[in-house]
């Protein structure tokens, strides 16, 4: 079976998706000087990152889907153990959202181009000068439900456990007053590692904890929100965090 579904990766799911990526980046071309981004990544994105789900075999449910409040505006952090995780936030999570993503993935052909014009927020961590001014000039956007993804650790997780979480997401809510929407993700690395080409058919799940509101401005309430987001993301992974604190 694995050598079956080797072949079907290579023959069939990778042409397919890159016509499917070219055809939407297209398309995304042709909307986004009519339409509000929010609208033109839900005809080409959306559709997009569920077909990759759909292609590759992988099965998406989420739990806690309640604590989303329509119209709400949230920073949203997530950890982060492969690729697909982007397409499965994506495909459906249901919040319109903006990425904040390493700035060399602005180089990936059409899909790099695609995200500058969705409005996603690409950071180049190597200059914290330009992060901060492309952190701020995002701020505008954060409006009628609007969101903001980060995922904290900074990187892909390359063994599936979590890592220490930066500051910038939780700085970015207390200045805005934002509530944070944790999420954890469970089941992609096994689909496919950071680092590997090897794919595999799962399931993911994705647990939307209850957001948590951006109290204060001093640095230490920053540490205690950015400490109890990542007990909360924790938590469902196992990796030995203590339950957090009611």
């Amino acid at each position: 079976m694995r050598v079956i579904y080797f072949l079907y990766c290579w023959l069939v799911f990778v042409p397919l998706m890159a016509i499917a990526t070219v055809t939407a980046g297209l398309l995304c071309a042709l909307l986004i000087p009519f339409l509000p981004a929010a609208q033109v990544a839900n005809l080409t994105a959306v559709p997009w990152s569920r077909l990759g789900l759909i292609l590759s075999g992988v099965d998406t449910r989420f739990d806690g889907r309640e604590h989303i409040q329509p119209g709400q505006s949230y920073v949203i952090v997530a950890n982060h153990l492969s690729q697909f995780d982007i397409w499965v936030l994506y495909g459906y999570l249901g919040v319109d959202f903006r990425w904040v993503m390493k700035h060399q993935l602005r180089k990936v052909p059409v899909i790099g181009i695609c995200c500058e014009w969705l409005g996603h927020i690409f950071i180049n961590r190597e200059d914290p000068e330009q992060a901060i001014a492309s952190l701020n000039e995002a701020r505008g956007r954060l409006v009628n439900g609007t969101s903001v993804l980060f995922f904290p650790e900074g990187t892909r997780s390359r063994d599936g456990q979590l890592k220490p979480f930066k500051k910038g997401a939780f700085k970015m809510a207390q200045d805005l007053q934002l509530p944070v929407l944790p999420l954890t993700i469970t089941g992609t690395h096994e689909i496919l590692p950071a680092g590997s080409l090897s794919l595999r058919p799962g399931s993911v799940q994705v647990t939307v904890h209850a957001p948590l509101p951006a109290i204060g401005n001093s640095d230490a309430e920053l540490l205690a929100l950015k400490e109890r987001c990542q007990t909360l993301i924790a938590a469902p992974l196992g990796s030995g965090y203590p339950e957090p604190l009611v």
